[in-house]
């Protein structure tokens, strides 16, 4: 992220890739056949957070409502060519090409630099200290080689070839202060706790203690990196009426941390059929299997599942 921050800066320029431009360029329908095909691939890295729920919808139904799915996510794809067609005056509305294309690739690489703080912070969570010192070190090394890369780029063969041999290096150097994350320790499982309920770290036999004590559990999986997660606990877990509910049905409140992949929250994911977080279970006192709750949380949806 901090190199694609350094590159919309304009720090070092990459090549335009034109992978597809001859198929999309015939004529017919072919051309707009691969046109389409063309205009999936670029959008999708970007839809792919609003089309999740979509997808993951569609991979648990069966085949006929999944092909529907997606045939609506198609015409969606679809409509904007589909308009501009019918009346090319649509076309007035877009945007011209200009200066203020630079300038708005420059100012996109703010967010990429938010971007990589963020994973900074994240990192802070998994690594402490010491393996966030590491990546720094790695970004200052990989932005000096950035910056070698594009002013050599204007130097004779023999400039062009050094500014090579020293971004090299610059990666190298990169690569060798992030080989120090290997033995970072383990995040502790109250770093994700950010709902100010008392939590418990989870483990299966601690689960099936608590369960065996006959008493209500809510099990929330989660991890630092996951911004779902995190939004959800602070809209529906941190409020005060949860806390009360909580404490008044003497629910055990337990912390699934997935942040560094721990292989018991795997196999607890699994179980329910899931790859990621978020997952909230509410085990009620004496049922034989939990509760699932919704992925996007709502404080209403957790006091309604608390009831007995």
């Amino acid at each position: 992220m901090f190199g694609v921050g350094l590159n919309l800066s304009g720090v070092f320029e990459v090549a335009g890739f034109g992978g597809g431009d001859r198929l999309t360029r015939r004529g017919g329908e072919a051309g707009s056949f691969f046109t389409g095909v063309l205009a999936v691939a670029v959008a999708a890295p970007c839809t792919a957070p609003f089309m999740a729920a979509a997808l993951g919808y569609a991979l648990t139904e069966p085949a006929p409502l999944a092909l529907g799915i997606f045939l609506a996510l198609g015409i969606g794809f679809a409509v904007p060519f589909v308009l501009i067609g019918i009346s090319p005056m649509l076309m007035r509305a877009l945007p011209k090409p200009g200066a203020w294309m630079i300038r708005f690739k420059q100012a996109l690489a703010f967010a990429m630099y938010g971007t990589a703080a963020w994973l900074v912070w994240v990192l802070a969570q998994q690594a402490g200290a010491n393996g966030v010192a590491a990546v720094l070190a790695a970004m200052v090394v990989t932005g000096f080689g950035a910056w070698i890369w594009g002013v050599s780029r204007s130097f004779s063969p023999r400039g062009r070839g050094i500014g090579a041999l020293v971004t090299l290096i610059a990666i190298v150097l990169a690569l060798s202060c992030l080989a120090f994350l290997k033995s970072a320790p383990a995040a502790q499982a109250g770093s994700v706790n950010v709902t100010g309920l008392p939590s418990e770290p989870y483990s299966a036999a601690r689960l099936a203690s608590l369960r065996g004590e006959n008493r209500a559990v809510f099990v929330n999986a989660t991890a630092a990196w996951c911004i779902t997660c995190l939004v959800n606990d602070e809209a529906a877990l941190s409020g005060a009426r949860v806390k009360e509910a909580f404490a008044a049905h003497h629910i055990a409140y337990v912390v699934a941390d997935w942040t560094r992949r721990d292989p018991e929250i795997t196999a607890l994911l699994a179980a329910h059929g899931r790859s990621g977080v978020p997952l909230y279970l509410y085990y009620a006192p004496g049922a034989a299997e939990p509760r699932v709750l919704p992925q996007i949380l709502t404080e209403g949806e957790v006091l309604a599942a608390l009831r007995p």
